[in-house]
């Protein structure tokens, strides 16, 4: 009896693997499909199907780097999302701190506030931040856009930060606190350091989503010297639809920067959030 309990048992582990396998190499296919399907196409003549071209083109990329400069659209991606990532996590982790660590009247209704942003869709502020950004002289500026992705995404990023806030011992605080430390130095010296696999994981999430956004990037950037990758790949629907190769290889440059910064921050990333899991 006890045998064939084991063996049931042996069975039914030997299935539960062969079922989390396959969903794993499921969902890696849907995921990883559509980017090999479109790098492959991107060094066709005439793009489509999965298998290997039989003659090799990389005329997309050429015109992508001579003819586009797309180097300058790179460049300008980086600059504005690097810059609004550190200003939103710097700014939202302040904010994070006061409300997990301090009581005061109204931090309910802020808290509430917070998460209502959540539901407020990015076309229905469209034009009054586009009649802000021309008031301000902000249209069609970096620093216009910067502006704008620096508050875009700060619910997720609050309670991202704030529920790793909660997770550190009140401790800490007392006896930065009796060694003289105010609430300024108690935060950039002990908080933030002990903190800093959650606001990683804030600055990963903060960076992909400023990095892909096109909604308000076409929407305020119309020169191309100030123009993002998300802005330029629009401009492949209209003007350059007719170049598929230009168009792939322009996805493939685009696409590339994110799956490095996910790969070069994944570890951190899953450890952050087991870290907050066994805290909490």
């Amino acid at each position: 009896m006890l045998r064939k309990k084991n063996n049931k048992n042996l069975m039914a582990k030997i299935l539960s693997n062969i079922l989390k396998y396959f969903v794993m190499l499921f969902v890696l296919i849907v995921s990883l499909y559509p980017i090999i399907w479109v790098f492959i196409s991107s060094f066709k003549e005439v793009p489509g199907g999965l298998g290997l071209p039989k003659k090799w083109i990389f005329d997309g990329y050429i015109t992508i780097f001579t003819k586009l400069n797309i180097q300058t659209y790179f460049w300008n991606s980086i600059v504005i999302s690097v810059i609004s990532t550190v200003l939103s996590v710097l700014i939202v982790a302040m904010a994070a701190y006061v409300s997990a660590r301090i009581n005061f009247k109204g931090k309910g209704i802020i808290t509430t506030m917070f998460a209502t942003t959540l539901f407020i869709p990015a076309i229905s502020i469209s034009f009054p931040i586009y009649r802000m950004m021309g008031a301000l002289n902000l249209r069609d500026t970096k620093e216009g856009v910067i502006f704008i992705y620096t508050g875009l995404g700060i619910a997720v990023t609050y309670f991202i930060i704030r529920s790793y806030f909660m997770t550190i011992p009140k401790e800490m605080e007392e006896a930065a606190q009796i060694d003289g430390c105010g609430y300024s130095s108690t935060f950039f010296r002990i908080i933030v350091p002990i903190a800093k696999p959650g606001l990683v994981t804030a600055a990963i999430l903060v960076f992909l989503n400023n990095w892909n956004e096109f909604y308000f990037a076409s929407l305020l950037l119309t020169s191309k010297v100030n123009m993002t990758i998300p802005a330029l790949l629009g401009q492949f629907k209209t003007a350059y639809s007719q170049n598929l190769n230009g168009m792939f290889s322009a996805i493939i440059v685009a696409v590339v920067p994110t799956i490095i910064v996910f790969s070069c921050t994944s570890e951190m990333f899953v450890k952050s959030l087991t870290a907050g899991a066994v805290k909490g």
